[in-house]
């Protein structure tokens, strides 16, 4: 509890403050409305950051997975195992720290035990995508103390359409063939109302624009066989074990290829008052693990602190010039080569209530019951065809939410959460035992208009029990609370400022993993006497929005207690680093800004352009290297967007640069650029909106690795790549 006593202090001079602020008389400004349902008070205000992919926007945006698709934003970074595998980076959190819901119920996948597992939410069948940047502990538990990312799919219907409608998406890609479609129908009579939706994805291994290892890599490679005073017959020795050494492969990433399909029917009653529904969804995906066929058991972590040259980088795409006469003669091996490494299969079968009801009870204005029932299951095939690690996952989560008329001015919402989780790894990399998990929360979030401002406030209690099928009980309780303010400045301008105090219960991995996990290439060993993590947290942010520009600035700071993360011991076992979890003091701190101004406007079209910065940097309060692994790298960027009656055309660019911030055991990642253009043409077919879209990504073919990704070194991102396809909407 180092720094709960700071949260009393934090309110009282607040409150203090803002009283007097109400107090004098200011006219004329108004709170901009901000409409986010992932936050029941959002009718009047946030003090949180937040951002939001919905319409056009979207469709520009979405990508193989929800990370990638919402990692263009300030503030937002994605993992990468392969193009099927991405999950969201939140100022620099990831993993357990951030949570990722389907209809604000958790996906209750495995995608937080592994950095090889897919989230199972698929971004294509998204009618909009919430982001919460920072601690939304309150409303959705210790698992969302670094955000959350709330994926609205609409299969649950809320009201009865009076028509038909629908939606249609098609398009294909020419790196690595791949194939994507998705469809929607919503319909409905009366008070009855129902929705169907499906999508299919296929794609071979994707191009990459030079070596499938890094320069770094192979450079540490080489340090390491020299160091072990290695001669000639044990290199050659060794090169013939592996087959075609990763250094000598390019052109093509192995093993990432990838096949998934899934849908869902739902049907809802609809009353005056209310709703009641229901909805049934699956999802089957098979998809490569890329790196495993280049040297199975090798890790980055092995070879220290390398911070190579750039002069030394500038000489690998002068190497990728010359060898350019190579690529499809090497191509021809790298079949061989994926079919000598595992693939994951992964099913999933989930069912969703939801009930809302208004005016329930005297006092209340509105009851929403959500439930989620999970039935997940995961396997990891080897070549042979056996099935060499199964992962499952029952689960079911339920909460409640009821919103109250104003008591003392304030109004608000109290609720409760509770979910329960069974979860079994066997085989080969079952590094951590069966474990049952129940975990439980209540709390309430409440506003109060002032003449001048708005205030934010909340409270929550957290209990979660993990019952092991080996070793003892663990039961952790932690309270959260927070405050904010959102403050009209001037004509257009607002300003918000929040702080908030949060606790995350260690997750199950966190505590009882001991084993080999060959996807993560570590040995992972848990630490069952960790404690509850706590973090203080402040940010601040100022808005403008007008009718031709607009601008947002966000900057903060969070103070982690008892951090938990994975410590590189330095020894080895099974051939693999020894990574150990531990605790420590950690501070986040943070920037980011984004701006757009309409530049020119004409008769039926206009100019725009935009920008964005972002920044973070982690660090942990030990002697000696304090910093913090896959902390993702500062950025910049720029774009604009042309519009001119049916045509639209837009340009964006952003540089991600070097990050040679690094723990113990990690390789610096160099900086990329990124550029990508994307065109449409829409026109109308009586009541139909067509359009026909073509876009470019990666244009510049550069070679592009994300520190976020565990497998960085071995696995780079897709190369230039081409779009293009048509959507029907009706």
């Amino acid at each position: 509890m180092k720094h709960a006593y700071r949260l009393p202090l934090m309110f009282s001079l607040c409150f203090a403050a803002l009283e007097g602020y109400a107090d004098q008389d200011r006219h004329g400004y108004e709170i901009e409305e901000v409409i986010v349902t992932a936050h029941p008070l959002s009718s009047g205000g946030l003090a949180q950051p937040v951002e939001a992919l919905r319409g056009e926007e979207l469709d520009r945006e979405i990508a193989d997975t929800i990370g990638a698709t919402v990692a263009r934003k300030p503030g937002i970074h994605t993992t990468s195992f392969g193009p099927a595998v991405g999950r969201p980076v939140i100022h620099g959190l990831d993993g357990a720290r951030v949570r990722v819901m389907e209809d604000h119920v958790d996906t209750m996948d495995v995608s937080v035990t592994s950095g090889d597992h897919a989230v199972s939410v698929d971004p294509f069948i998204a009618n909009e995508i919430e982001i919460l940047k920072g601690p939304a502990t309150l409303l959705y538990g210790s698992g969302a103390i670094g955000g959350v990312i709330d994926v609205h799919t609409g299969r649950v219907p809320r009201e009865a359409p009076d028509a038909l409608t629908g939606k249609l998406d098609l398009r294909a890609a020419d790196n690595g063939d791949a194939f994507r479609g998705a469809f929607r129908l919503d319909g409905g009579t009366d008070s009855f109302a129902w929705h169907i939706d499906g999508f299919a994805r296929d794609a071979d291994d994707v191009d990459i624009p030079g070596f499938v290892r890094s320069s770094r890599f192979r450079t540490a490679l080489e340090e390491q066989e020299d160091e072990d005073h290695h001669d000639e017959e044990e290199e050659e020795e060794d090169e013939e074990d592996h087959g075609d050494e990763g250094e000598e492969v390019r052109g093509t990433l192995p093993n990432s290829d990838l096949e998934a399909k899934g849908g869902a029917v739902g049907f809802a009653f609809v009353g005056e008052r209310g709703f009641i529904g229901v909805s049934v969804s699956r999802l089957e995906s098979d998809y490569g693990l890329p790196g495993f066929a280049h040297g199975h058991g090798e890790e980055e972590g092995e070879h220290g602190d390398e911070d190579e040259d750039e002069d030394h980088e500038e000489g690998e795409e002068g190497d990728h010039e010359e060898e350019e006469g190579d690529h499809e003669e090497e191509e021809d091996d790298h079949g061989d080569e994926a079919e000598g490494s595992p693939v994951s299969e992964l099913e999933q079968t989930r069912i969703d209530l939801e009930a809302g009801l208004d005016e329930p009870f005297p006092g209340f204005r509105s009851l929403n019951l959500r439930v989620g029932i999970n039935d997940y299951e995961h396997a990891e095939v080897e070549p042979s065809g056996e099935v060499g690690t199964l992962f499952e996952n029952e689960a079911w989560e339920a909460r409640v939410e009821l919103s109250h008329n104003p008591i003392g001015g304030w109004e608000g919402v109290i609720g409760a959460q509770f979910s329960d989780r069974e979860y079994a790894a066997t085989g080969e990399e079952a590094y951590s035992p069966p474990v049952k998990t129940d975990a439980l929360g209540l709390f309430w979030m409440g506003q109060r208009d002032f003449e001048r401002f708005q205030m934010e406030a909340g409270l929550r209690f957290d209990r979660t029990e993990h019952d092991p099928e080996s070793g003892s009980n663990e039961t952790f309780s932690g309270v959260s609370a927070s405050l904010g303010a959102v403050i009209p400045l001037a004509e257009g301008w607002t300003g918000t400022l929040l702080g908030s105090y949060a606790t995350r219960m260690p997750v199950s991995e966190e505590l009882f993993s001991d084993g080999p996990h060959f996807a993560t290439q570590s040995f992972e060993i848990g630490d069952p006497n960790l404690d509850e993590e706590k973090a203080f947290d402040l940010n601040a942010t100022l808005k403008y929005s007008g009718e031709r520009w607009s601008l947002s600035g966000t900057v903060y700071w969070s103070e982690f207690s008892d951090f938990i993360y994975q410590a590189d011991t330095g020894i080895e076992d099974h051939g693999l680093p020894v990574r150990q979890f531990a605790q420590d003091d950690a501070t986040f701190t943070g920037f980011e800004v984004e701006g757009s101004v309409v530049a020119m406007v004409w008769t039926d079209g206009q100019l725009a352009l935009s920008a964005f910065a972002d920044t973070v940097s982690a660090e942990l309060d030990v002697s000696g290297n304090d910093n913090l692994p896959r902390i993702p790298p500062s950025r910049v960027g720029a774009g604009f967007e042309l519009s001119h009656g049916p045509f639209n055309f837009a340009l964006d660019y952003f540089r991600a640069f070097k990050q040679d911030d690094i723990a113990e055991y990690e390789l610096a990642t160099s900086g990329y650029d990124d550029l990508r253009a994307y065109m449409d043409w829409h026109f109308t077919v009586g009541a139909t909106e067509v359009s026909l879209f073509v876009e470019g990504r990666n244009l510049t073919d550069a070679e592009q690795r994300y520190h976020t990704s565990y497998i960085k070194e071995v696995a780079p991102q897709p190369g230039r790549t081409i779009e293009g396809g048509v959507r029907v909407v009706f």
